[in-house]
């Protein structure tokens, strides 16, 4: 009979518990694309308000990314050494804080500091959030967990900008969309606190004071029966944490991993950050321009669920550099595009179906390559790294058409990077068990 409870949920059928987790953590991860497609919205009416000239415009759209940055592998760090649930949990009230806070700042300095603040929320929920939904789901459908929590963000950004953009239109107040924002924070609070429990994984690895009681808490309402005792782990190996993460055995790993994530963020925040503005560029109007992202994000959505579903009888390696190379193909035909908006919300919503999907395609990969004691920090690390490539892709994008360079040149630079992230995630090997 198994006594180990990690294999025991790695093996069992998944119960309608572990299935509300998942669910909830696609709400969670949401919040990212809402906070970012609502920045993005807003700042129009901040810029009107404080007459801010364009680069401050441009600072201000990107501050919760450096929150993002710090908090992700910080707040991972954290995740590994007290507990995803705590942590997550902090997180939250951290979001909250700072998006309800955020509409009394006096001035753009007072806001930026709120918008990072924020983003240390959102970024170390990123990094608690990828590691809880790996280890409550099963081995058998734990990349398509990862997928459907991870196309959270794009619907995030569908149903945000939507309701953004009538509170905009409505009221003319750019302070009700952080109200928005926050009050959806605080929502999550008490639905999150009382019903996911601290990961079993975790527990078992760590084996905190009262452990065995939380393990088989844990166990009960996911329907399993109770254990005599938990699986030995040294004091050495409970201590282990971040410096694993370039140990030798590890380090090929965390810098495949790093550097594909990178190049393929780095690419993929062209749609995000400078579609509006091209298609205002050809002519079009600034709203036609903003609603190309939902194209993206519609495409988003429906390109991570369908390789998740197709990782439940595929490889996520292999699935992964194939996406990630459609991914640069599509965005060289979207530089090729005529002006014509059907022609180009349709290869626009390719390169969010392709782009998106080669990301989460490598969130599916965090699980396999970090193992408990570091998942959170690892992902935290990634994250970062990301993040800082998401800092990078505009104004590059912005240098290379002011030194003249048009669409269709711009568009093939920027597809570099996904070429580059499938090329080294060819020399990725990974452990079959890394727990």
């Amino acid at each position: 009979m198994n006594t180990d409870p990690r294999e025991i949920i790695d093996q069992s059928p998944m119960g309608p518990l572990q299935i509300f987790i998942i669910a909830l953590t696609l709400g969670l991860n949401a919040m990212d694309g809402i906070d970012v497609l609502a920045i993005s919205l807003a700042a129009p009416d901040i810029a009107r308000q404080w007459s801010l000239s364009e680069f401050k415009v441009g600072v201000t759209t990107i501050m919760e990314l450096v929150g993002m940055g710090i908090g992700s592998f910080l707040l991972g760090l954290v995740a590994d050494n007290v507990g995803r649930r705590k942590t997550m949990l902090w997180c939250m009230v951290i979001m909250a804080t700072g998006m309800f806070l955020a509409p009394f700042s006096r001035n753009v300095y007072e806001l930026w500091v709120w918008r990072v603040f924020t983003g240390l929320g959102i970024g170390g929920l990123l990094s608690a959030i990828t590691a809880i939904t790996a280890e409550f789901s099963n081995l058998k459908k734990r990349a398509l967990c990862i997928f459907i929590m991870g196309i959270g963000y794009p619907i995030g950004g569908i149903f945000g900008s939507k309701i953004a953009g009538y509170l905009l239109a409505t009221y003319h107040n750019w302070h009700l969309i952080f109200y928005f924002g926050g009050a959806l924070a605080v929502l999550f609070i008490p639905l999150f606190f009382f019903t996911v429990p601290e990961s079993v994984h975790w527990l078992v690895r760590k084996q905190p004071e009262g452990a065995l009681e939380k393990v088989n808490k844990t166990l009960k309402r996911l329907g399993h029966s109770a254990i005599a005792a938990l699986p030995e782990v040294t004091s050495e190996v409970r201590k282990k944490s971040i410096g694993e993460l370039f140990a030798p055995e590890t380090r090929r790993i965390t810098i495949i991993i790093a550097v594909a994530y990178f190049f393929q963020i780095f690419t993929y925040y062209f749609v995000l950050k400078w579609v509006p503005k091209v298609v205002a560029n050809m002519g079009f109007t600034p709203a036609e321009g903003a609603g190309m992202l939902m194209y993206a994000n519609i495409g988003g959505a429906v390109g991570g669920m369908c390789l998740g579903l197709l990782t439940l009888r595929f490889s996520v390696k292999n699935l992964t550099i194939t996406v990630l190379t459609l991914s640069g193909v599509a965005f060289i035909i979207l530089g090729q595009t005529p002006a014509d908006l059907t022609y180009f919300a349709l290869f626009v919503a390719f390169c969010g179906f392709f782009g998106n999907a080669g990301i989460l395609g490598m969130y599916a990969l965090f699980p396999a390559a970090f193992p408990t004691h570091f998942r959170a920090t690892g992902t935290g690390f990634i994250l970062s790294i990301g993040r800082f490539g998401a800092g990078l892709s505009p104004p590059f994008v912005g240098l290379m058409f002011d030194w003249g360079l048009t669409l269709p040149f711009v568009t093939l630079i920027i597809s570099f990077g996904t070429f580059i992230g499938a090329i080294v995630l060819a020399f990725l090997k990974l452990a079959q068990k890394p727990d």
